[in-house]
């Protein structure tokens, strides 16, 4: 049985407590009026000469020629980045939020996958797997909670959900069907419902196999399993629509949902390796060895290659084709946040595909620990180029509110994953495939 080791116990509460510290602040500190944020704005000007103040400049130089109109669109552009401020400690949780829990869905969406194709070098892998999506209950509370705090307008990050917006804006009105508060609930409901129940009687199941005398547990596995699959494949598709492109609501593309998956898949697969070689370093998981750890830097590679791949279609097809109602969303990340744009690339593929193209780099634990910690760094970033430039717009930097949210779901993470890793054996002993697991040599 594993023991939650007290040093690494008390440093997931010490990520905790600074990330709710950290999290706090960056609520009090947000502007509350268009005051607050003219003495930001005058503050920048007479720095670096901030994006956000060079509109404002601009309003002031209109004023010449009619002061009437300079003043009302003086108001408005402090309006708009009153928005933007304000949303910047919602939109830092929310990135973090979203990337923990689809981390621990990613591996369960792998975990299905083994016991569909009743893969049989995985098996000494599960506990480790299920460990990591014992998670996913935890996370989909106080996401839901966010979802619900984002309806009740604590905050702007979809703009779909005022009224003021959709009443001005046809592209929006039009989808008012599909894109309003009740049918995104009860569809964020279901999604996180369902995953969490294939998470709970898979396990479930998983554990009534090793006392089981016969391999009922294992084939009700494989049917739910199948099942699940299925349900994933359509809802993730979906969330990744309600969750993330409904943020540019003017904006779609049909590669997003594969776009999404591949992101935070590959981050769930570079998740069960780091944890598998923290739990080999402190000599668990005897009977993982380096075959077990070099397929999952094949993965790790792989799916680098394959999110890469999906990172350009959307990009060059979009870029080529040059529809200002569509290419607005890369010029926008291009224009703005060319150093998170352009560095997601390097950090997500780039730097994988040096390092692991190389078989026996994908045997040394260190290289591993290394590439993992850049390719999890590097979807972070993925996932805030996603949602930030429709929330916060030209007002973003990495501040307070953006290293707190890390820290602290970063810690929740540990704390609940390794928690429950102590609960059960970490091998599992009457699956089927258990002694090729233990076997496997590539």
């Amino acid at each position: 049985m594993y023991t939650f080791s007290s040093k690494l116990k008390t440093f997931s509460l010490i990520l905790m407590v600074l990330g709710l510290l950290g999290i706090g602040y960056g609520f009090i500190s947000a502007p509350k009026d268009i005051q607050e944020v003219e003495a930001i704005l005058a503050s920048d000007a007479h720095g670096s000469h901030h994006e956000a103040s060079n509109s404002s400049t601009e309003a002031h130089s209109v004023a010449s020629e009619n002061k009437v109109s300079a003043d009302a669109e003086h108001k408005e552009h402090l309006e708009h980045v009153l928005n933007q401020l304000q949303n910047k400690p919602w939109a830092a949780l929310y990135v973090a939020c979203i990337f923990f829990m689809l981390i621990s869905l990613g591996v369960l969406a792998f975990y299905a996958i083994q016991q569909v194709a009743q893969a049989g070098w995985s098996p000494v892998l599960f506990r480790v797997m299920q460990g990591i999506t014992a998670y996913l209950p935890v996370g989909s509370v106080i996401f839901f909670i966010v979802l619900m705090l984002c309806g009740f307008h604590f905050n702007n990050l979809f703009i779909w959900l005022d009224p003021n917006v959709v009443a001005e804006d046809k592209i929006i009105a039009n989808k008012i069907g599909y894109l309003n508060f009740l049918f995104w609930i009860i569809r964020a409901s279901i999604f996180l419902i369902g995953w969490n129940l294939y998470r709970y009687f898979s396990r479930k199941n998983c554990l009534a196999q090793d006392e089981a005398k016969d391999d009922s547990f294992y084939k009700k596995n494989f049917k739910m399993s199948a099942a699940f699959l299925v349900f994933f494949i359509v809802t993730e598709s979906i969330m990744s629509w309600d969750w993330i492109m409904s943020i540019d609501p003017h904006w779609f593309s049909t590669l997003f949902g594969w776009y999404v998956f591949a992101s935070f898949f590959v981050s769930g697969i570079t998740t069960i390796c780091m944890v598998s070689l923290y739990l080999k370093s402190k000599g668990y998981l005897e009977h993982v060895n380096t075959s077990h750890i070099h397929d999952l830097a094949k993965f790790m590679f792989g799916f680098s290659v394959f999110w890469t791949y999906l990172w350009f279609s959307q990009f060059m097809l979009i870029w080529y084709a040059d529809i200002p109602e569509e290419v607005t969303y890369f010029v926008t990340r291009i224009e703005v946040f060319n150093l998170p744009f352009f560095g997601a690339v390097v950090m997500n593929f780039v730097f994988p595909i040096l390092i692991l193209v190389n078989t026996d780099f994908k045997r040394i634990s260190w290289v591993l620990v290394m590439a993992g910690t850049v390719i999890l760094l590097g979807h972070y970033v993925d996932f805030f180029n996603m949602i930030m430039p429709g929330t916060v717009g030209d007002q973003w930097f990495i501040g307070v509110s953006e290293i707190a949210s890390l820290l602290f779901f970063l810690g929740l993470f540990i704390y609940v994953v390794f928690t429950a890793l102590t609960k059960v054996p970490l091998l599992p002993k009457r699956n089927p495939f258990i002694e090729e697991s233990k076997h496997f040599h590539y």
